[in-house]
């Protein structure tokens, strides 16, 4: 019998009544396109505290005993589920304390804090921050409120999926992405039984499902290193993946590159800022992911450090081919930087940073390498500006 029913996620959202936003769902040519159907955004990016944890946060901790509530609360969080904890202690009334890894974003720290949580720096990763966690909370009785680990949790995430299910009418497909798996199960959960396909997705720098679905039980990811630091996660939880497995949940992994470019498309093409994790559905349909429509592509977080923006945009430009690096060798002499430039400048392409190197091991004495980064209109154009650079007798390294 599973740990978690649809009556359950519906009463759930009863109890998140005027406490969450009903966030929209938005339609978007461009992905529709891409997922050759019709595929239609869920915003949790404009949720309260910024993504959809909020919900799961708040259900936990609402039915906590009054002896549990007068200890507070704990938790483990890179930035979103610390969020969703210290705002729903806040309108509980609750003390709430935060683990977070070091690095944490400084906008997730700050909006923590601000919330009123306790913010303290625990390991590298959240899985580290938790066991943390879980030592203070043994030693002060405090309650942990895990990010994604506990039915209630599931419980309230899984409102989103009732959300969709009433926003896009005939739903076939749902794309979520996964972390430890709170989200994808509740979803799944809510929609059980209606014939919809629900496809997780995860980083594959920190994709811990795919081989335990395979084996059967959880097993911890070797390796954890991607941007997306919202679904970066180790281990599944064993709630959401007794749920995933029960209910026959894929999952799927994106690159660091389809991450990038995802988060550019749906900046550029449906004016949404969305952190990495947020966009990797998005990336999945990018990536060749076959779905049938209406398809509801959840984007789960908008919570995203501007310096990492930064980066991510930039990356996201080169991975579509919009932002392009040129090592080209020329004569030491005078007017050759000049003569390059106007050449690039007449191809259409536009330098945003130039760089001399005199001293690589194997330069001529009387060579010089200049790098230059450009902005180009696309892929095509690229290849059509490196083609033109050598026919007019640049050595391009």
């Amino acid at each position: 019998m599973s740990v978690v029913t649809r009556e359950e996620v519906l009463a759930a959202q009863q109890l998140l009544d005027g406490v969450c936003l009903r966030t929209p769902v938005e339609e978007s040519r461009a992905v529709s396109q891409i997922a050759g159907t019709r595929a239609v955004l869920k915003c949790e990016n404009l949720q309260r505290a910024g993504s959809f944890k909020i919900r799961g946060a708040y259900t936990r901790i609402s039915r906590l005993s009054d002896a549990e509530k007068a200890r507070g609360v704990v938790a483990a969080s890179a930035g979103n589920h610390a969020q969703g904890v210290a705002l729903a202690a806040q309108m509980l009334g609750l003390r709430s304390t935060v683990f977070m890894p070091e690095g944490a974003a400084l906008p997730k720290i700050a909006a923590t804090m601000q919330y009123g949580a306790q913010v303290h720096h625990a390991g590298s990763t959240v899985d580290e921050a938790l066991v943390v966690a879980r030592e203070h909370a043994d030693r002060t009785g405090a309650v942990l409120i895990h990010p994604f680990d506990h039915p209630d949790i599931v419980r309230g995430q899984g409102t989103v999926g009732l959300e969709i299910a009433e926003q896009v009418p005939g739903v076939r497909t749902v794309v979520v992405p996964v972390g430890g798996g709170g989200l994808a199960a509740g979803i799944a959960v809510a929609l059980a039984g209606s014939g919809v396909r629900v496809v997780g997705v995860q980083a594959a720098g920190a994709a811990a499902y795919p081989a335990s679905l395979a084996a059967g039980h959880p097993i911890a990811a070797t390796a954890m290193r991607t941007m997306a630091d919202g679904i970066a996660i180790a281990r599944p939880g064993d709630v959401p993946f007794g749920l995933l497995t029960e209910l026959g949940v894929e999952v799927v992994t994106v690159s660091e590159e389809e991450l990038s470019t995802a988060l550019l498309l749906v900046a550029e093409r449906a004016k949404l800022l969305v952190e990495p994790s947020g966009a990797a559905g998005v990336a999945a349909l990018m990536a060749g992911l076959e779905v049938e429509g209406p398809t509801a592509v959840v984007l789960s977080g908008g919570n995203i450090d501007p310096l990492l923006l930064l980066r991510v945009l930039r990356h996201g430009l080169s991975a579509a081919g919009r932002y392009l690096l040129l090592r080209v060798r020329v004569d030491d002499t005078p007017g050759h930087l000049a003569g390059l430039l106007t050449d690039i400048a007449a191809l259409g392409g536009n330098v945003v940073h130039v760089e001399h190197d005199r001293t690589a091991p194997d330069l001529a004495v009387d060579d010089v390498e200049i790098a230059v980064q450009l902005e180009t209109r696309g892929p095509e154009h690229a290849d059509q500006l490196r083609a033109a650079l050598r026919e007019r007798g640049y050595l391009l390294v």
